[in-house]
């Protein structure tokens, strides 16, 4: 069986290198030609002998994404690709642009297993995990596609990262690696939903990056409704692995909370919430829900979500307020792909 050659890391990859009797400078050439060029298949590597080109070809696979459909954002330039993967699997990635560079949201799955009841992208359940060149492939393609470098990266697409921990472990240490794209840790975000165990193994690991954590309820009762990874892990197991993480890390947490009308979002929650993250290093995001038609939950009125920000506001909770994007474009994950999963259901095509 061929092996993944964007996954391994440029250590590994010179072992693979003297394993075929080469010299060590030619780890070097792939390398660069792999993660700085960003080529898709081993006769691009222009400045290596046709016998080593093909030597490789026979040796090793270059795992990318097919674009399979784009949509770009009329309103704000976002742009929304569905991926299709080696093994006819797709996945989706955002695209968006700021004042500081281009930030792409990468899927970490196909599909997700955590059943989050807002969430369309756990809507079929999970398929399988990404391996660290299919996440890669995202970043790379984007890339390709528009001409630039990418400065940030959030993994709050398609899946749970925390669920496919070693593969989103190896894609951070490939992504930063200086020979590669050389992104910074403390320009890329990481969000889960609160797999507790995970995140003190994540905690031991001193990554600089930015830990998101998807809590969007004050209490029990109303998370567990909304999340069921709560019953596993509930909000004091939660907050207690929080405050240990930010102690160690030394690295403010961000607080995800999806505003749901009528369910989360009334002023006794807001305070009940700023009771809970009182003392800790963090932030809340608030984000109006993205209305997905298999779910009921739907949007927070703007009056509403000013008053719930300014109640944590006066309680000494910084607080900020999600900007949308790509809304005339479906760019929250999952909708994409749910919609492309339902067409293809009903012509009998492969999903």
């Amino acid at each position: 069986m061929k092996k993944d050659i964007r996954s391994l890391t440029y250590g590994e990859l010179e072992n693979e290198i003297k394993a075929l009797g080469l010299p060590r400078f030619r780890a070097g050439q792939i390398y660069r030609w792999l993660h700085v060029s960003l080529v898709e298949s081993f006769e691009e590597m222009t400045d290596l002998p046709k016998s080593l080109r093909q030597s490789l070809n026979d040796n090793f696979v270059i795992f990318g994404c097919t674009i399979e459909m784009k949509l770009v954002s009329e309103y704000d330039s976002t742009i929304k690709y569905l991926f299709a993967l080696n093994d006819g699997e797709v996945i989706e990635t955002v695209l968006m642009k700021y004042k500081y560079g281009y930030t792409v949201c990468v899927s970490s799955q196909v599909g997700c297993r955590m059943g989050c009841k807002f969430c369309a992208s756990t809507l079929g359940g999970v398929v399988r995990s990404l391996l660290p060149s299919e996440i890669l492939g995202q970043v790379y393609a984007v890339e390709r596609d528009n001409g630039i470098r990418v400065s940030h990266i959030v993994m709050m697409g398609m899946g749970e990262p925390l669920d496919n921990f070693d593969n989103v472990m190896r894609f951070l240490q490939l992504v930063t690696d200086e020979k590669g794209q050389n992104i910074g840790m403390r320009h890329i975000s990481l969000s889960t939903c609160g797999i507790v165990p995970k995140i003190y193994e994540l905690m031991d690991k001193n990554l600089q990056l930015t830990l998101s954590v998807s809590l969007h309820a004050p209490n029990d009762e109303i998370r567990s409704s909304m999340m069921p990874v709560n019953n596993a892990y509930n909000i004091e197991k939660l907050m207690s692995a929080c405050r240990e993480y930010a102690k160690k890390t030394s690295r403010r947490i961000s607080f995800e909370y999806a505003l749901v009308r009528g369910v989360n979002d009334t002023a006794a929650c807001a305070a009940e919430l700023a009771s809970r993250l009182g003392g800790m290093l963090c932030h809340v995001n608030l984000i109006p829900v993205n209305e997905v038609k298999e779910t009921k939950c739907r949007e927070s009125y703007p009056e509403t979500v000013k008053k719930f920000a300014d109640v944590l506001s006066s309680k000494g909770i910084t607080v900020t307020v999600r900007r949308k994007l790509g809304a005339d474009i479906n760019a929250a994950c999952g909708q994409l792909r749910r919609s492309r999963t339902a067409n293809n259901s009903a012509t009998g095509e492969r999903n």
